[in-house]
């Protein structure tokens, strides 16, 4: 367990980013509410996810997290998360047929409701009102009483993440992830994508193997991991008040767990020396994320890491690089340099996101694919040079059929983001781009791991 940490030792520390509650009394009323409800997931789920990533961190896997910028609680439908978590299923798919290595899933779901923001306020025809910090800090609507941060829609939040939780453990063990239903997680508008057609042969060739596999008797009855997946969940855990309130002590081992997820990250507005945020998650058993930008001083970097890692597990730890396309050839090898020189057994993991937005000409904020690409080669091409692994992707994506980032096969213009531009914060890879990017990767995957077989003969 951590010296000197509880729960709450993090309020002695500086905490950026955190709502100011006018009403000091609802919040408690909310977070003691938190507090005497039951986990939304457990420890010795977290200690898998911490057992799979240390696999990655070892070379021996691939993170795969994706899901959406900001979940809303307008937007909350059963059919929205089946379509996310189906995309997810067909880019795992692809990635470990391609690369043979197994893929370990884990959404941006089921609490993904808070945003960090570049100022406090908001102005908008001279109405100055505070930012919208997602919903459940409080709502988009630009008005006094919508801004205002709400204790209660923690509770709110809360609820939907257990309603999500739900459908996903019922789809990931329900029969829904049986890779015989490979050729179904197709979404019927991706038709004209050629990179679904390319998803159908490898499903082909998914399916002639299993063919062969039940000839020999090795069917879903005799190995149910045919049949079902494990997948977990996570998200940034910025809004303290409600992930100390999801805190419990771990029955069978004493430590402390943030059970809202299974898995916690630090963004890049937040992970500085001296952090609440980073004083809160050094406490939790939880693997944790730490988004690495343009910032990050490889010494900063390195005394974070003795921070919120001083015993060294593998897989505790994921660095997630968000640096631009045209930065992160020039300014990541100095981090990789050195974390590889002290020992850290971390997973690199690349957002290609947060680095590559801009606006287009008719005030809609984008990211055009082709820069996220551009980024995504540039993270492998590091790694081949430094002779390290390229461990994951990080990714604000959706299954549904939106217009939010340019390019991509079926071609999103400028003048179309207006189709169906839905998302609540930053714009997502549709699911025709996320599949894309997913048969880039396994490119990219195959010629790392034949490049390691050719070392090894």
């Amino acid at each position: 367990m951590a010296a000197n940490w509880a729960p709450d030792s993090w309020i002695s520390h500086e905490a950026r980013q955190l709502p100011d509650y006018p009403d000091a009394a609802a919040l408690k009323a909310a977070t003691d509410q938190l507090g005497s409800y039951p986990p939304l997931v457990f420890a010795g789920e977290a200690r898998n996810l911490t057992a799979d990533l240390a696999n990655v961190a070892a070379g021996r896997g691939f993170l795969l997290q994706g899901g959406d910028c900001a979940e809303s609680f307008a937007e909350f439908h059963p059919n929205n998360i089946r379509d996310t978590f189906r995309v997810l299923l067909q880019m795992a798919v692809v990635l470990t047929f391609a690369s043979k290595l197994p893929v370990v899933k884990v959404g941006r779901m089921a609490g993904q409701f808070a945003k960090p923001r570049s100022a406090s306020t908001e102005t908008i025809d001279g109405v100055e009102l505070p930012s919208y910090r997602g919903d459940n800090v409080n709502d988009i609507a630009f008005t006094a009483a919508s801004r205002t941060p709400d204790p209660a829609r923690m509770v709110q939040g809360y609820s939907q993440s257990a309603a999500t939780l739900n459908l996903l453990r019922a789809f990931a063990g329900g029969g829904y992830a049986n890779l015989h239903q490979v050729h179904r997680w197709t979404h019927d508008f991706m038709g004209r994508s050629p990179w679904a057609a390319k998803y159908a042969e490898t499903a082909d060739r998914i399916g002639e193997a299993l063919e062969f596999m039940a000839a020999c008797g090795i069917n879903p009855d005799t190995v149910p991991q045919l049949s079902q997946t494990q997948f977990y969940t996570s998200h940034e855990a910025l809004l303290l008040p409600y992930e100390q309130a999801m805190t419990r002590q771990d029955s069978l081992t004493g430590e402390w767990y943030d059970t809202s997820a299974h898995m916690l990250w630090i963004g890049d507005r937040t992970r500085f020396e001296g952090s609440a945020h980073v004083e809160f998650l050094r406490g939790v058993g939880n693997p944790i994320g730490l988004k690495c930008g343009p910032s990050l001083e490889p010494d900063e970097l390195l005394r974070l890491l003795d921070t919120l890692n001083p015993a060294r597990t593998p897989g505790r730890v994921t660095l997630i690089t968000r640096y631009g396309h045209d930065k992160i050839e020039a300014a990541f090898p100095r981090l990789l340099r050195a974390v590889t020189r002290e020992g850290h057994p971390v997973v690199w993991s690349c957002d290609p996101m947060h680095g590559n937005v801009v606006k287009a000409a008719n005030g809609y904020k984008t990211r055009p694919f082709e820069r996220i690409l551009a980024e995504v080669r540039g993270f492998f091409a590091v790694h081949r040079a430094e002779g390290t692994h390229a461990g994951g992707i990080h990714a604000e994506m959706t299954g549904q059929n939106v217009t939010e980032c340019t390019g991509g096969a079926i071609d999103v213009t400028e003048q179309t983001l207006a189709d169906r531009y839905h998302t609540h914060c930053d714009p997502r890879l549709n699911a025709g781009q996320s599949l894309e990017l997913a048969f880039l990767l396994a490119e990219m995957l195959n010629e790392e791991m034949a490049e390691r077989r050719k070392a090894a003969a």
